[in-house]
């Protein structure tokens, strides 16, 4: 059987603030060069405006099974949905002058075929030495032997974190809080 991914079972356990991102508003961008599937490195710390980056554990690949028991673990299941909330309301986001960003500890060749697949119009970076989720101590979680980042979003400007949403449930809901935030405090 080929596993959606486009969509989330009914009936998934809905993640609890457990308070792991309640240090982050304030907090800077750490100065970081991350791979981009764009190409090349980013460093969000040194990019001016509003920057939106959103977090995510991993996401699947059409015929490759999703870790044992994936979504008994709540907010891991739902990285494309999330992924493509973001690029279907990407044309809103960009009119705000927001800088998009996904991020996960996946190698950059990994999220190169999810990025491809699902036609990104932004540069989703890999974060697979945990540098960035170490610098801001972001909520992370083990499966299969995965270091994984939880699903959060960081809305900062000019390097400093003003606004984040976490846990994040349903994972396609983010975009449009995020939009409703951008609408309500950008200047």
């Amino acid at each position: 059987m080929t596993q959606d991914y486009t969509s989330t079972p009914d009936n998934l356990p809905v993640p609890q603030d457990d308070g792991a991102a309640d240090h982050l508003l304030g907090m800077r961008l750490p100065t970081l060069a991350l791979s981009s599937t764009l190409g090349g490195q980013v460093d969000v710390s040194t990019l001016g405006g509003y920057v939106l980056i959103y977090c995510y554990p991993m996401t699947g690949q059409p015929g490759v099974p999703l870790p044992p028991g994936w979504d008994q673990i709540p907010g891991a299941r739902g990285c494309t949905p999330q992924t493509t909330a973001y690029r279907d309301h990407y044309a809103e986001l960009e009119e705000l002058g927001v800088q998009v960003f996904g991020l996960s500890t996946q190698t950059t060749n990994y999220q190169l075929e999810m990025a491809q697949r699902l036609h990104l119009p932004f540069s989703v970076l890999s974060d697979e030495h945990m540098l960035f989720a170490q610098a801001l101590r972001l909520p992370t979680f083990h499966a299969s032997g995965m270091h994984l980042l939880k699903r959060l979003t960081l809305i900062a400007e000019d390097g400093e974190v003003l606004a984040v949403k976490y846990p994040i449930f349903p994972s396609n809901s983010d975009a449009v809080w995020a939009l409703e935030w951008l609408r309500q405090h950008k200047a």
